[in-house]
């Protein structure tokens, strides 16, 4: 069997469009289709199922790639690193949440690429669990840490840590609320004051509400950054209320610009996964780094 054909396969089968898969690498649509094509007579069986937008793989599809993916990213390997004694620095492709990475997973990354003997070059990219998950699935990264945990035997997920969130607001609100009001009347006694968040939906403001009052939160967001460090910084100056995770604020809780304004007895947690390709753990570069990541997690919980 053409190995160039099953290259094309599992990069269809990851794309989830022709398309997409022709831009990956670097073809024609025509010329991934026929090369599909070819590879479906050779195996006398349907590959993928054509659909208005992208293709879904059959059965028999997707035992293919489960098969065949990890033994040609181990091929892409050897034939990246190379046989030359300089070629040791391999580039690994991280990506994930900006806050998260920025402030848990790219410390501990850096200080690992620094070590002799391990050093490695570091690419990160920040976006939604989808995003990443998308552009791990598509070979665009090594690592993806999600929020979401994937389905399907082609990517692979560990339980990193959990994220403990915090009901903040700057000290004048809490006073205008008065202590212990929220644990007495619950979201009522918030109701007027005005909510930050990253999002219209109100993501995090949702989730807290849900989980901890049994309801839906009723004020619009009044100040909406995409970037939970800025919905921080905006607490931090009075613009209203946030629900943020406690290793972000913690820092801005011990020096009192933020208040916690309620102290559920379990409070809201969010996991956080550390994804990789299946069968790509066997490259050294990403093994060590989901290592160093899962040890440095220990004291991030």
């Amino acid at each position: 069997m053409d190995l160039a054909l099953l290259r094309t396969f599992v990069t269809v089968h990851r794309a989830g469009s022709f398309t997409r898969a022709a831009a990956l690498l670097g073809l024609s649509q025509p010329a991934v289709t026929s090369q599909i094509r070819t590879l479906e007579r050779q195996l006398g069986r349907p590959l993928f199922l054509r659909q208005a937008r992208g293709v879904t793989p059959t059965t028999i599809g997707d035992e293919l790639a489960h098969k065949a993916a990890p033994h040609l990213d181990a091929l892409v390997e050897i034939a990246e690193s190379g046989l030359e004694e300089d070629s040791f620095l391999r580039t690994l492709h991280l990506a994930g949440p900006p806050e998260f990475t920025a402030e848990r997973a790219l410390p501990a990354l850096t200080e690992l690429a620094g070590k002799d003997g391990q050093g490695f070059a570091l690419r990160a990219s920040f976006g939604t669990a989808e995003e990443a998950l998308e552009g791990l699935a598509a070979g665009h990264h090594d690592l993806a840490i999600s929020t979401a945990r994937p389905r399907g035997a082609l990517l692979t997920a560990t339980a990193l840590c959990d994220e403990e969130h915090v009901l903040v607001a700057a000290p004048r609100w809490a006073e205008r609320i008065g202590p212990g009001a929220v644990g007495r009347t619950g979201p009522s006694a918030l109701e007027q004051v005005p909510v930050v968040e990253v999002h219209e939906t109100l993501p995090f403001v949702a989730r807290y509400w849900a989980s901890v009052f049994d309801s839906r939160p009723v004020a619009p967001g009044t100040v909406i950054v995409p970037d939970l460090r800025a919905v921080l910084a905006c607490a931090t100056v009075g613009a209203g209320l946030a629900v943020l995770p406690r290793y972000l604020c913690a820092g801005a809780l011990e020096r009192g610009e933020v208040v916690a304004l309620h102290e559920p007895p379990v409070p809201p947690l969010r996991t956080y996964f550390l994804v990789v390709r299946t069968g790509t753990l066997a490259m050294p570069h990403i093994a060590r780094a989901h290592e160093w990541l899962e040890r440095a997690a220990t004291d991030w919980c």
